[in-house]
């Protein structure tokens, strides 16, 4: 059920975010009898909606990520999930819960969840959201299976993208890894542990300037130290970093050093009734089933918490 715009709304619950931790806390919620309103500002799913085939989750052989989130979705929504389209601006303290608002309407609520995710930093080309999920790709752990024996290129320096290389070196035919300056913010034991795999072409001082392809992506033109290079590649996966923001809360909330909502066991943050689940919380997975355990705990806590 959407709602409509200009209106004034309070519920039990709010959930900020219709990701899959969202929509599953917003089953939770809706089940024990809690009425709840989740706020989603682009798409119902996420960034898994994007992906072209899940393979990883359990009770689906593989399933693309818009059909999987949009089944979540419609199981939240039988169960009495309200959604509304828009930007949360502010989420503040209140009396009796939580004010938040968007560019158009204000909400209130006893208990508060943040399901927002964060953003994936992009290389910001010409083409890039295009072609991703058609070659281009923000997570090796999900989409590195459909690259098997093919050409991939991995762009970042960091311990992901190191990460990366080693995980699709035992899928992809040859890996390129891209990196913008001559040393690496990775480990130095990680480092020299991919500098062993034969697979393996390392392209320092390089940037991916130009990507290639019409219906899925074909090659990348890369500058290296100056020179540019076409090279055919079936995969890009970018590995740059990620951008939590919770800019939107004004007050003060525990965090790691990165920007990440520490929480619980049970995904309560450090302010009473606030909790948060998915990718903008402090962990080491970021994968779906594991945002649906995020927001199956801080949905429990919702209904358990006085």
């Amino acid at each position: 059920m959407f709602l409509g715009y200009n209106i004034y709304m309070k519920s039990d619950v709010l959930i900020i975010g219709a990701g899959p931790a969202g929509l599953t806390a917003g089953i939770f919620t809706c089940r024990a009898g809690l009425s709840s309103i989740c706020i989603e500002k682009l798409a119902v799913g996420g960034q898994a909606s994007l992906s072209y085939e899940i393979a990883n989750y359990p009770g689906f052989e593989a399933i693309s990520g818009f059909d999987l989130t949009d089944k979540i979705f419609k199981q939240a929504e039988k169960n009495g999930l309200k959604m509304v389209w828009g930007t949360v601006k502010s989420l503040e303290k209140s009396k009796s819960g939580f004010v938040v608002k968007t560019a158009d309407d204000t909400f209130t609520a006893k208990k508060v969840i943040i399901a927002t995710g964060c953003k994936t930093r992009k290389l910001g080309l010409k083409d890039e959201e295009r072609l991703t999920g058609k070659g281009i790709s923000y997570c090796a752990s999900c989409d590195g299976g459909f690259f098997k024996d093919k050409i991939v290129a991995v762009v970042g320096g960091g311990n992901t993208a190191v990460g990366d290389v080693e995980y699709l070196s035992r899928i992809a035919k040859k890996i390129y890894l891209i990196n913008r300056s001559q040393t690496f913010r990775a480990g130095e034991f990680a480092i020299k542990k991919i500098k062993k795999l034969k697979n393996l072409e390392i392209l320092t001082n390089a940037q991916v300037k130009q990507l290639h392809g019409s219906d899925k992506l074909k090659a990348i033109t890369v500058d290296v130290g100056g020179e540019k290079k076409k090279i055919d590649v079936d995969g890009l996966f970018i590995a740059i970093g990620q951008e939590p923001d919770i800019s939107f809360i004004k007050f003060d909330i525990d965090t790691n050093p990165a920007g990440y909502i520490i929480v619980d066991d049970n995904m309560r943050t450090s302010v009473k009734n606030l909790y948060a689940c998915g990718d903008i919380i402090s962990k080491e997975f970021r994968q779906i089933v594991v945002a649906c355990a995020d927001g199956a705990k801080a949905g429990n806590s919702c209904i358990g918490d006085n």
